[in-house]
């Protein structure tokens, strides 16, 4: 799993073989079981994520009914609003599947840009990548309709209509299981 990071990174920048040995002696690496909570509402936390193998789900509990907001599979960072802000958690973030994750926080992140200030220029490039992608999300999820977004999920994100149980994706499109059902139904008639 170390060299899928370092392969990640590399993309950003390149690495010596000291700073891979830095990463490495951090023992960052987590095997994460499904259903496992990582972060809970009003939970303070330092803890930021990145999703080696796996799929984790970010939700808020609203009238008792969860309400998902994303899902990070492979190559996906989050860093959730109160390792930010050093307020309580307004959401929760658990494991969909098993996942390998990274496991950092903000005293580790410190300590490593301090070392290696390159890291602090990849962090950076990485923030903006995440904000501008956040950004159209969230733009053509306000913009589209319950059926929009499901085609746009099929082309975008397939894999998640086999890795997430339905109930959790209708939350994540807007709508109720069984309208998501419907909506299949309609657009494989469509299909035919």
């Amino acid at each position: 799993m170390k060299n899928v990071l370092f392969n990640f990174i590399s993309k950003y920048i390149s690495l010596t073989e000291d700073e891979k040995n830095a990463i490495d002696s951090l023992d960052m690496f987590r095997s994460v079981k499904k259903g496992t909570i990582l972060l809970e509402e009003g939970q303070k936390s330092k803890e930021s994520y990145f999703v080696l193998k796996g799929c984790l789900r970010a939700y808020y509990i609203i009238d008792g009914e969860e309400k998902t907001t994303a899902f990070y599979t492979e190559m996906d960072a989050l860093t959730p609003h109160c390792v930010v802000n050093k307020a309580p958690s307004q959401y929760f973030i658990s494991c969909t599947e098993d996942s390998i994750i990274l496991i950092s926080n903000s005293d580790i992140e410190v300590e490593i840009n301090s070392k290696f200030p390159k890291f602090d220029t990849m962090c950076r490039m990485l923030s903006e990548e995440l904000l501008a992608k956040e950004r159209i999300n969230f733009d053509e999820f306000k913009t589209s309709s319950p059926e929009q977004r499901y085609l746009n999920l099929i082309q975008k994100r397939p894999d998640l209509i086999q890795r997430v149980p339905q109930h959790q994706l209708a939350s994540y499109l807007g709508i109720k299981p069984q309208s998501l059902s419907r909506l299949r139904a309609r657009i494989m008639e469509k299909k035919s």
